[in-house]
């Protein structure tokens, strides 16, 4: 169950990352942003439900298409955006670009281009949890072009073996890249089938009902910081645009586009809060509030100054330059 209020506040939220993400496209498109982009308009309730069934001090790893999980976990989107246009008030000071958006003081640890490269980094970042004695969980998103890779079967595999307290959320947008899943994977459901084959739990659930992905990853995460170990969550959702920029997604059948573009998670979340008796005016001011702080983050972004060249050499080796090394 859901009172308006909290689903009131899940909706404005991802309503600011859809919005959010348009202005990347916009900029993109305008020249400003730097290097190519791969946005998760359509991913919104993964994230956004994933990070209401979470703590403050858990920790999150996403993929290059991660723009949704740094806004869920606590980024602006200013930091966002000025990250994305090479700005030095940027995420990571215009040093790591769209595919590489961190925020660790609130448990973003990252996402990363390489395909599959950060689900045992999840998996470590569980054992550090056991090791310290606390009860935080890691999260793994990850795409399901992901499943076929090795380091997505040696991450379960040793999660497995230790019990480790790590949940790995696969975000099925039903395309790796620019082929159906379908077409190159032996298994009706390319994650949920794979993990009983290492002796954990493996569920689906509709990726694009907040609600629903809410509920799953809190069950998830409970059992997960009771010692009974990881499980992993196989959520169905599709991407409004293309693989990144470049991509015009011609590939997609157009009735399966208009299928799923009907499917939106926005309209999910306005349609319950409707069913609840929300007023249509407490929509709108939701919407406006959310869209103004993307306004105003723009013309932040658009204003604020380069990156100084003398920084580029820092924030690189652990003790924050590579003056050592000479």
């Amino acid at each position: 169950m859901v009172d308006s209020a909290e689903l009131l506040a899940l909706y404005e939220q991802m309503v600011l990352i859809r919005g959010t993400e348009k202005a990347a496209h916009d900029l993109f498109l305008q020249g400003l942003v730097k290097g190519t982009t791969h946005l998760a308009a359509g991913h919104e309730a993964i994230a956004v439900g994933a990070s209401a069934a979470l703590r403050a001090d858990d920790y999150v790893f996403a993929t290059y298409r991660g723009h949704h999980h740094a806004l869920a976990r606590g980024a602006t989107p200013e930091e966002c955006l000025a990250e994305l246009m090479s700005r030095a008030t940027g995420l990571c000071g215009a040093k790591g670009g769209s595919m590489h958006l961190t925020k660790a003081a609130t448990g973003m640890l990252g996402s990363y281009a390489i395909v599959g490269a950060h689900l045992p980094m999840a998996a470590g970042a569980a054992w550090s949890a056991r090791l310290r004695g606390t009860d935080q969980v890691a999260v793994a998103f990850f795409g399901d072009g992901a499943t076929n890779i090795g380091a997505f079967h040696e991450a379960l595999n040793l999660a497995a073996v230790w019990k480790l307290p790590v949940l790995f959320v696969c975000e099925n947008n039903l395309y790796m890249e620019y082929t159906p899943i379908a077409a190159v994977t032996a298994v009706a459901r390319p994650a949920a089938d794979r993990a009983p084959a290492y002796g954990i739990p493996g569920e689906t659930v509709d990726g694009n009902d907040v609600v629903a992905v809410r509920d799953a990853v809190a069950a998830m995460a409970g059992r997960a910081r009771a010692g009974d170990g990881p499980a992993l969550l196989e959520a169905t959702t599709y991407r409004h645009f293309g693989h990144s920029r470049s991509d015009p997604a011609t590939y997609r059948p157009a009735e399966e586009v208009e299928r799923w573009l009907k499917h939106d998670p926005l309209d999910i979340a306005r349609g319950r809060l409707t069913e609840l008796g929300v007023p249509e005016a407490t929509l709108t001011a939701a919407d406006e509030r959310a869209l103004d702080v993307v306004r105003k983050a723009v013309e932040a972004a658009k204003s604020a100054p380069a990156p100084d060249p003398e920084q580029a050499l820092t924030d690189v080796w652990a003790d924050g330059g590579a003056a050592w090394r000479t």
